[in-house]
């Protein structure tokens, strides 16, 4: 099994307490400005995907659809997670980089 770099960085961002996950705790974080990525899984709702991609399109937050629920709360001690955002400008970049980087090598296809 390949090893994800993108949820690894996650990881490691949860770990130094740079993560925080939910629904209200994302979008709290894109509101007072500590957000600088965000993170909605793919399996979220479109309800959920709207009103994060419109949020964080008024708020200049990077957004992306990435993972499933399981995934994306595994990687950060949950169960489920349908949304995280990093609150680390740091580690927001490099994951930002490495979202890039995946998009392009699947030919923009998410």
């Amino acid at each position: 099994m390949k090893t994800n770099k993108i949820l690894s960085m996650l990881s490691i961002a949860t770990k130094s307490g740079n993560v925080v996950s939910g629904e209200f705790a994302t979008e709290k974080a894109v509101k007072s400005g500590s957000g600088y990525l965000v993170i909605v899984s793919t399996q979220a709702s479109d309800n959920t995907k709207k009103k994060f991609h419109n949020m964080c399109e008024y708020y200049s937050v990077p957004i992306y659809d990435y993972a499933g629920k399981e995934e994306l709360g595994h990687c950060i001690g949950k169960e489920f997670r349908a949304s995280l955002a990093v609150t680390d400008q740091g580690l927001a970049k490099a994951i930002v980089k490495l979202l890039e980087t995946e998009k392009l090598n699947n030919g923009g296809n998410e």
